[in-house]
Parts: structure tokens; C-alpha cells; sequence
């Protein structure tokens, strides 16, 4: 049997779930991790084979993830070996750092070297200095405890010395890189991320108390890497509350990037202060960030009962700020429609009845880059009315095809 053999079939599905747990969950050697919420502990492997079943439904055992590990390294190696013939100096230099690196070293440090999170990380997208959108989750935080992890191919010479990451050109120290905290967990993909998003009333009157209301509002507190992943659904579920002609969801869903697309269930907030609501200002502001320079083309397409009613497109221009290119479409006038919508919603006299009606009532936004035209994140939004005192509410999921 060979080592291919003895760890499985690896399905793309599978191994893109194994390259993304890799740089979220570093090598650790002999620790462990304590999952409070179970009371157990995890080694690495464990808790990449737990990542692979959460985000693709497939099992994979500690010892699968193991083998696979270890396969990986030493394809690794003799690529690497391969790259170094032609520098005996530098080749000597390269496999004796080598040797003390574990099996999950190797596979770590090249797989950060070559993601293009990684590339995104050292341009500062990470979790210190940004604030990041989604629904804030309770998931029991990550705790070091001790204990045998992955097994290395020879005992470290230097027990402590940090894992390197090495290339033909470069013989350096590199930490393995995390993917942004938001790939997964948020409206996000590596290319594009949204960082807030909100539909308001505000009153042009200075007299009133609380002058501006929030009907829907994505946003809020940082997330963390023990935040979990975004559901899953299906999105043939959905086809039928979007057009189906040419630009509708499931032409754009077929065209891809699957990873792109998103469904948001949005509890909206008609419990308005604002006396003089027909003088107000309606609007809509959003931003997005990315570690790329394009000219974002955002289309809003106003859907009932799965036929476009109306469409809006404006076109983003990047503005680089703090590291990072900033898109933002600020104080948008709401459209007629919209504004005509709402009255006529809050004036019915149950909530039930305004549920039925937002039933049929759905938003779809594509967001492309205007010059390649490739979709960068494309939301799905379905309605329905906010109960009590709590305000606008709202849940994220992925939107996946089974």
C-alpha cells in the first residue's frame, strides 16, 4: 500500500479545507489545545481533521491528516532539493536548517509562503488594526495545554528555535502566516471584504432627540480566529426569489467564484422615533476593503416575488488608506421605491402581515471589478420585521451547492 494509498482520497473540496486549517492552526509540537466548551484536548491533527468535517461534511482521521501531512513534506523536499542543485553552498545550508524542521514545519512554512493570505497579512490586513463585519458569536476561546503533537522527521537540534520557511532564493525565518480572520467567518474573500453596511432614515429636522434610524446594519465587534465559520445553504434553495434570466443568481453562481457568494437574513428595525418621517433622508452607505487596487462596480437589484424591479449600479473608485485600498459609497439616496416600500410596510397593522409581505421581498448585490469583470462578492438578502427592543439583527451565511 502505498502512503497515497493509506491516507485517503483527497477531493479539491477537502484539500482546500486542509491548506486553510494549516495556516490557522500553526504547528505546535508538544502541546495541545483544551476546547472548553468540551473539556478535551486536541493535537493539531485532530483539529484539522475537525476543521475538514465542519466545513465540508467529510471525515478525515487524526492519522488521515497525519499521512497526508508527511506526504506533503516530502514532495516538499524534493522540490526543494531540485530548486538547490545548482548552489551547493546554498543547498547544504537549506537541508541542514531542514533537518530540524517537522513534518508540519515544512508543509506549513511553504504553504504560507505561497498563499496569497499570507501576502495579504504582511500588508496588514490582520486582526490588530482592523475592525472586522459579521454576527458576534459565543465559541469557547483556544487555551495551550501540554502534550505530544506532530511527530517531526528529526529531533530538532535547538528545542525552541522557530520553524523556517525555506526557498531557492531566500533562506530566512518566516512564521506560518493565518489567512485574514475574516476568510470564512464574514462577507470576505481574499480579494474583497464588506466592512459595514446600513439602510437609514435620518431626519433633516435638529429638533428631533435621535435624528438618524437604522433599518438593517452589518458590522460591529472584531472578530477572532475562535469566532466560528459561517453556515452553510444551499443555494438552489434560494433561485427561485432571485431572476433567473441573464445576470441572475444562478448564472453568476455558475460562473463563480463560489466562495464569493452569500445569503443574509436581515431582521429589520421599523420601530422609528423620527416624527416627520416623509421630510427624512433615506439612504445607504457601505465600505469595503481589499489589499488590491481595482474600480469596484456595485449593482443592487430590488427583487419581488423573484422578478428585479428596480436596479441601482454606482461605480467605487480605491482610496489607500493605512495599508489597505478603501472602497466606500457613502450616504447612497435610497430609491424611490425603496422609500415607497417602507411606508406602505409599516402602516400594516400586524407584524405577521409585514412578514408575509417581505417574504417576496428579496436584495441582490454584486459586487465586480469593473475591469476584469470577475465577481468579487455577491449577497443574497432576505427580510424579515425585528421583534422587541433589540433593533436591526442579522445572520451570515455561505451560500454552498451540495
Amino acid at each position: 500500500m502505498t502512503a497515497a494509498d493509506a491516507e485517503g482520497v483527497w477531493s479539491p473540496d477537502i484539500e482546500q479545507s486542509f491548506q486553510e486549517a494549516l495556516a490557522i492552526y500553526p504547528p505546535c509540537g508538544r502541546r495541545k489545545i483544551i476546547l472548553s466548551d468540551e473539556g478535551k484536548m486536541y493535537g493539531r491533527n485532530e483539529l484539522i481533521a475537525r476543521y475538514i468535517k465542519l466545513r465540508t461534511g467529510k471525515t478525515r482521521t487524526r492519522k488521515q491528516v497525519s499521512s497526508h501531512i508527511q506526504v506533503l513534506a516530502r514532495r516538499k523536499l524534493r522540490e526543494i532539493q531540485a530548486k538547490l542543485k545548482v548552489d551547493h553552498a546554498v543547498k547544504e545550508k537549506t537541508l541542514q536548517t531542514m533537518s530540524t524542521m517537522s513534518s508540519a514545519q515544512i508543509v506549513s512554512a511553504t504553504t504560507a509562503m505561497h498563499s496569497k493570505s499570507a501576502h495579504a497579512y504582511n500588508l496588514g490586513l490582520n486582526a490588530h488594526n482592523l475592525s472586522f463585519p459579521g454576527t458576534a458569536f459565543w465559541q469557547p476561546g483556544l487555551q495551550p495545554g501540554t502534550s505530544q503533537d506532530v511527530k517531526p522527521f528529526a529531533q530538532a537540534a535547538y528545542p525552541g528555535k522557530p520553524a523556517t520557511a525555506v526557498s531557492a532564493g531566500d533562506v530566512g525565518a518566516l512564521q506560518a502566516a493565518p489567512p485574514p480572520v475574516w476568510e470564512g467567518r464574514a462577507i470576505a474573500t481574499h480579494k474583497l471584504r464588506l466592512v459595514e453596511f446600513s439602510a437609514f432614515m435620518e431626519s433633516q429636522s435638529r429638533e428631533e432627540a435621535y435624528p438618524k434610524h437604522l433599518f438593517v446594519h452589518i458590522g460591529g465587534p472584531a472578530l477572532s480566529y475562535t469566532d466560528p465559520l459561517l453556515e452553510a445553504v444551499d443555494v438552489r434553495q434560494i433561485y427561485d426569489k432571485f431572476p433567473e434570466k441573464k445576470g441572475g443568481l444562478k448564472e453568476l453562481y455558475d460562473k463563480g467564484p463560489q466562495t464569493a457568494f452569500f445569503l443574509v437574513k436581515f431582521w429589520a428595525d421599523l420601530n422609528s422615533t423620527i416624527q416627520d418621517e416623509s421630510g427624512a433622508f433615506y439612504g445607504v452607505t457601505s465600505s469595503y476593503e481589499s489589499n488590491e487596487n481595482m474600480t469596484i462596480t456595485c449593482s443592487t437589484k430590488v427583487c419581488s416575488f423573484g422578478k428585479q424591479v428596480v436596479e441601482k449600479v454606482e461605480t467605487e473608485y480605491a482610496r489607500y488608506e493605512n495599508g489597505r485600498f478603501v472602497y466606500r459609497i457613502h450616504r447612497s439616496p435610497m430609491c424611490e421605491y425603496m422609500i415607497n416600500f417602507i411606508h406602505k410596510l409599516k402602516h400594516l397593522p400586524e407584524k405577521y402581515m409585514m412578514n408575509s409581505v417581505l417574504e417576496n421581498f428579496t436584495i441582490l448585490q454584486v459586487v465586480t471589478n469593473r475591469d476584469t469583470q470577475e465577481t468579487l462578492l455577491c449577497t443574497a438578502y432576505v427580510f424579515e420585521v425585528a421583534t422587541g427592543e433589540h433593533g436591526a439583527q442579522h445572520h451570515i451565511y455561505r451560500l454552498v451547492k451540495d
